[in-house]
């Protein structure tokens, strides 16, 4: 439950931020041009708030001048004027947020007046409108970079880099019919070195013709057909490719299966019920097996046969062998060292000036990343790949941990501005692409039609969140 709720916790801080600011990008230009802003809320609000306010109290504060707009003339021919302030609010549905810009057809579904006002959206040129569409997702781009640059410069980038690990790569079976061999240490592609192991990786190697590897202290290369679906090798059991991380023992906890039959750290794992045993990599591949085995278990008794287990182990120059009882989960109760304590992480420090470019360089590279695999969206394995609020909020650590929050931030803030920048109706994108419409032909859309094309696109995105809900529902729930 601790869990839950700190990762609970990052999800909401870093979406109310993301979402502040991206609807602030909106209002601060609407403002720049004087279109009337009437309500400003952080979350949405049906039927009832949260909280809301005024801005009169800070327009006093400031001592700022009230905003007031020309409204209808009296009897005598003089112009009316009448007070007009923002409602910045807080909604009950913590789905988003909005800000509703007059004469603008949006989500709010605002009822447009007769005639068109000189303070609403509708009556500004179309560059003003382009930059008031296009302010939240500016916002969120820049900020994203803002971030990466300085997490740069407060932290540094500490990675192992892969050409360090000098005890190569195990590979799944697909992998090896491609001609990679478990020891292999992946340098490179045509591309460049790989820099860590992460899912640039897995990129490179899905769209290389030819990668360099070192096989038992020789340089050589192998030739790829330059279109593996990254998506495959992603979601493959096991992995296509992951770091050799030896069946060392590092600790073992108290009450659990490897205490019970005296293993001891520097003890080495080398077969489990009669397999050979190369990597720790390899003994999760059993015990996976085992797994496999467990779930179409019908009785106890079926059960407890897949979890009674020999384990052969090295201690010195002696090898031992025992019988063991492994957990319900068919954990053992043994740690190895992580990547980081077999290698020696790097880290390389960058100056305020320098984080500013590297930081751009990265999330560009993030944000290129991104765009490029949208395209197994449109799969079927991509379309149960998709995930909602419960798969956006596992990716935030268990514990908290100001780096990795910042980072997924960033991270969430680069997706926010792509996804929002798409030519879906309801979308900023949406909204743009009418707008570069009316720029190019001189013409206006209707406003018949825009009100249609909001509701088709509000259906759509309506359709994507129940399916990629419901597929985080599925995966609880042990059917994906």
């Amino acid at each position: 439950m601790e869990v839950f709720l700190i990762r609970l916790l990052q999800f909401m801080l870093a979406i109310s931020l993301l979402v502040l600011l991206h609807e602030l990008g909106h209002f601060t230009f609407a403002k720049l041009f004087k279109v009337r802003v009437s309500r400003f809320y952080l979350f949405f609000n049906p039927k009832f708030h949260i909280l809301s306010t005024y801005d009169t109290w800070l327009r006093r504060l400031l001592k700022l001048k009230p905003e007031v707009v020309p409204t209808k003339k009296d009897e005598e021919g003089n112009e009316k004027k009448e007070y007009v302030g923002t409602e910045y609010g807080l909604g009950w549905l913590p789905l988003g947020g909005y800000c509703a810009i007059d004469g603008m057809i949006d989500e709010t579904n605002q009822k447009l007046s007769e005639k068109a006002q000189p303070w609403e959206f509708r009556t500004k040129p179309v560059w003003q409108r382009l930059l008031i569409m296009i302010g939240g997702v500016l916002v969120n781009f820049l900020l994203a970079l803002f971030i990466y640059s300085m997490i740069l410069f407060h932290w540094g980038d500490t990675y192992i880099p892969v050409k360090d690990m000098t005890m190569g790569m195990k590979f799944n079976s697909e992998a090896k019919a491609l001609g990679f061999k478990d020891g292999d240490i992946l340098v490179g592609t045509e591309k460049g070195e790989f820099k860590d192991f992460s899912a640039d990786l897995y990129r490179d190697i899905s769209e290389a013709k030819r990668v360099d590897i070192v096989r038992d202290g020789k340089p050589m290369s192998l030739t790829l057909p330059g279109e593996l679906n990254l998506l495959g090798m992603l979601k493959a059991e096991p992995s296509f490719v992951r770091p050799l991380i030896p069946a060392v023992i590092d600790s073992v906890m108290a009450d659990t299966p490897a205490a019970s039959i005296g293993l001891q750290k520097g003890d080495r794992i080398v077969a489990i019920n009669g397999s050979p045993v190369d990597s720790y990599n390899e003994f999760t591949d059993q015990i996976g097996r085992l797994s496999d085995v467990m779930a179409v278990a019908k009785t106890s008794e079926d059960s407890m046969k897949v979890r009674r287990a020999t384990i052969a182990f090295t201690r010195g120059e002696t090898t031992d062998t025992a019988e063991v009882v492994l957990s319900p989960e068919l954990t053992v109760g043994f740690f190895v060292k992580t990547l980081a304590g077999v290698y020696k992480p790097y880290t390389r420090e960058y100056g305020f000036f320098e984080s500013i470019p590297a930081g751009i360089k990265y999330g560009w590279n993030v944000l290129a990343g991104y765009v490029d695999d949208m395209k197994y969206v449109f799969t079927a394995d991509g379309a149960k790949s998709l995930g909602g609020f419960g798969a956006i909020g596992s990716l935030f650590p268990p514990v908290w941990d100001w780096y990795l929050f910042w980072k997924m931030t960033a991270f969430l803030s680069i997706i926010l501005a792509f996804m929002n920048i798409l030519p879906i109706p309801a979308l900023d994108g949406g909204h743009v692409l009418f707008l570069m419409y009316e720029a190019i032909t001189r013409r206006k859309p209707s406003e018949q039609f825009m009100i249609r094309a909001e509701y088709v696109g509000f259906g759509i995105l309506i359709l994507l969140m129940v399916v990629a809900n419901l597929n985080d529902i599925l995966r609880w729930l042990g059917y994906m």
